[in-house]
């Protein structure tokens, strides 16, 4: 892995990156560390954008799946979820979901963009986050799709649905 950039967040709406996507690299990893929201029940989420930055809005087709155990030992899930995913869409990717504002309350996590300067092909990715929710669940999120887009991806753009990204890291790489 190659470190490209990283940015920390400190109650930010979004977290952008509008450089450093390009040609050199045929996969690009962002790392998640420590994301922690400014609310409850608030959903983290990307989108991509092929002009570099100024819409963020490629159509794309994914699949959301979950595992999870409540703190207490009362409940389990383990699920597709159908209302989580896109279907042809152009809105933001959900990636982690629930995420609460308690101290002990943060996300991790990858994402995975494989060829985004491809002119020819669409562009697949996938995702795995781990957060404890704001009612005291561990929830395992896996996401994957495709961007159903021939032209080249030049920016990433994470956010919260609802309120700021109060605090974290995200770093991006270049797979060699």
């Amino acid at each position: 892995l190659n470190l490209i950039s990283t940015q920390t967040a400190s109650s930010s709406s979004t977290i952008s990156f509008t450089s450093g996507i390009d040609s050199t690299y045929k996969e690009y990893i962002f790392k998640f560390i420590n994301i922690h929201s400014s609310g409850d029940n608030v959903n983290f989420s990307f989108n991509t954008s092929v002009d570099s930055g100024s819409n963020y809005n490629t159509a794309k087709t994914t699949s959301f799946f979950i595992a999870g155990h409540q703190e207490n030992d009362a409940s389990t899930v383990l699920d597709y979820d159908t209302g989580r995913d896109i279907a042809q869409g152009t809105g933001f990717q959900k990636l982690a979901y629930q995420s609460g504002s308690g101290n002990d309350e943060n996300l991790v996590g990858t994402l995975h963009l494989f060829d985004p300067s491809s002119s020819v092909f669409m562009k697949h990715f996938m995702s795995r986050t781990v957060l404890n929710t704001y009612h005291d669940y561990c929830i395992e999120s896996y996401v994957a799709g495709y961007l159903n887009d021939t032209s080249p991806i030049d920016a990433v753009q994470f956010k919260m649905d609802s309120g700021n990204i109060d605090s974290g890291i995200i770093k991006m790489y270049g797979v060699t």
